[in-house]
């Protein structure tokens, strides 16, 4: 295998590998009621202020519409709560509730877990070389439009 065909490989099965091994991993911490959509709205929605349905909705770039369906099963579940705005009545926020605030950690926990993985035995040169490497990649996929947070810098 040459090595733009070892790359392909790698990042196909990375993908895949990482959603699949996401999706486990929450569902050993206890939460079989969330689907990984769900997870990505707890993440979105965060543990600070509330936020608009609007400002969630653009965070994960989906519809409106894609996303009161999902909110309306994350509420009947308990893990959200929808607010009224206070100098505006035709604005909803949404928050975590405690319940949701745990699986947010628990999916937190995740990922600090993954990075710190990957990055334990990097040291600082290879780390900004893997950090320049995501961020190009990072580039790539949101030419075509696809969302993705920034990689921030590395825990001290």
């Amino acid at each position: 295998m040459n090595g733009y065909e070892r790359l392909n490989d790698i990042l196909v099965n990375l993908f895949r590998d990482i959603l699949y091994l996401e999706e486990q991993a929450m569902k050993r911490s206890g939460y079989n009621d969330l689907s990984m959509n769900d997870w990505h709205i707890i993440a979105a929605i965060g543990e600070d202020e509330p936020k608009t349905m609007s400002e969630i909705a653009s965070e994960l770039s989906i519809t409106g519409g894609s996303l009161s369906i999902s909110m309306n099963g994350l509420h009947k579940k308990g893990y959200v709560d929808r607010m009224r705005g206070e100098h505006d009545r035709r604005r909803v926020y949404i928050r975590l509730t405690d319940k949701g605030q745990i699986a947010f950690r628990a999916h937190r926990q995740f990922h600090k877990e993954m990075i710190d993985a990957v990055t334990e035995d990097l040291n600082e040169g290879e780390y900004h070389i893997l950090i320049k490497s995501l961020t190009k990649l990072t580039d790539f996929f949101r030419s075509f439009g696809v969302k993705a947070e920034e990689p921030s810098s590395k825990e001290a």
